[in-house]
């Protein structure tokens, strides 16, 4: 009886290996084929589709604050198929100006422009986004170009079942809660790409789950990706 417990649970086991695997193998696909459209470094970029992809099953919309080239998103919308609409919301002129609340960090980074890792302060044309959506074979998607603080209250979706933050600074990872939290389903995710990068970031999520009196706490997810589950 025991053996057979344990084969069994041996063949579960080689199961679920060849399982991540192979799912493993289509995120890192999936880097490569939007590898000029992302910064996300390989090993993060298959932690955000893990995450995601677990959370497929949350009703609403996919949200992305912070796009860049849209090589993320696009990844994510091409998993999650034509029928979940997408929104992108960037200015599509770079990231605004680093305050001290930001930390010294993200002012030094800001004010080094000749360093590899400035990537001409974020900016990125609108047409890179359209192109990695082309790619995706994604039709189903709206684009919101302009600063946060003018385009999120303009949101046209369902409830989000994964929002995504990628504004790095205090004042726009702020903003995107206070106008987006609330819409994201019970369940949810929400993915903090830069929590570990900036203290602003990080900051900005604390003071906002605590003006809330939220019962959500920040996890982490393969010592990688900052996320939190939505709750009321």
């Amino acid at each position: 009886m025991t053996k057979k417990l344990i084969k069994g649970l041996g063949k579960a086991v080689g199961v679920d290996v060849r399982r991540y695997n192979r799912e493993t193998d289509t995120f890192k696909s999936l880097h490569r084929k939007y590898h000029d459209y992302t910064m996300i470094p390989e090993d993060a970029f298959v932690c955000n589709l893990q995450l995601c992809t677990k959370f497929f099953t949350v009703p609403g919309d996919v949200v992305e604050c912070g796009v860049w080239r849209g090589g993320m998103i696009a990844a994510i919308a091409e998993l999650s198929g034509n029928t979940r609409r997408v929104h992108l919301f960037d200015s599509f002129e770079g990231l605004p100006e680093a305050k001290e609340i930001d930390g010294k960090e993200a002012l030094q980074w800001q004010a080094n422009k000749t360093s590899p890792h400035y990537y001409n302060n974020c900016y990125a044309d609108e047409s890179f986004a359209l192109n990695a959506l082309k790619l995706a074979a994604h039709t189903n998607f709206q684009i919101y170009k302009g600063w946060f603080q003018n385009t999120l209250s303009t949101y046209q979706g369902n409830p989000i079942a994964i929002l995504r933050l990628d504004g790095d600074w205090y004042d726009s990872v702020k903003v995107c809660l206070e106008k987006l939290y609330p819409l994201v389903s019970e369940g949810g995710l929400i993915i903090i790409d830069d929590y570990y990068t900036w203290d602003g970031c990080s900051k900005a999520i604390h003071d906002y789950l605590s003006e809330i009196k939220s019962a959500s706490r920040v996890f982490q997810w393969n010592n990688q990706v900052g996320y939190i589950i939505k709750k009321s």
